[in-house]
């Protein structure tokens, strides 16, 4: 039996996307967010801001690769993964990352637009592209 692993996350790209291709030619885009979270402290709000790294696959990271810039707010729907290794110097690594299968962009406003004007926020689920509601 699998265990439960889901994460949702929402936060602003950090810097903008690599898209790479394995050897088989599947993409793949790297991409860091950072999340942030508010709390009361005594009589002050306290901010306390979080990094994360995210990975996505096939037609979802083609589109992660083009439409994530640094700065765009981003929800992603994903998987937490453990990546272990041995370094050159014969010492044990890990890192844990995110596997993003869902994700939401934030609306990105022209500085052309009027204030009044609407942009439609869009969903990207694998291959498929909807808006939010």
């Amino acid at each position: 039996m699998n265990s439960l692993n889901s994460m949702l996350l929402e936060g602003n790209v950090v810097r903008d996307p690599v898209l790479k291709e394995t050897p088989k030619g599947t993409p793949v885009c790297t991409f860091s967010i950072a999340s942030n979270r508010y709390y009361k402290q005594d009589d002050t709000t306290e901010k306390e801001t979080s990094f994360f790294e995210v990975e996505t696959w096939g037609k979802l990271a083609e589109t992660c690769g083009k439409s994530c810039r640094k700065g765009r707010g981003v929800r992603i729907v994903g998987r937490m993964k453990q990546d272990r290794w041995v370094g050159s110097d014969g010492k044990n690594y890990s890192r844990v990352k995110i596997v993003g299968e869902h994700v939401e962009f934030k609306p990105v406003f022209s500085k052309n637009q009027e204030n009044n004007a609407v942009a439609e926020p869009v969903k990207e689920t694998g291959a498929q592209t909807v808006p939010v509601f």
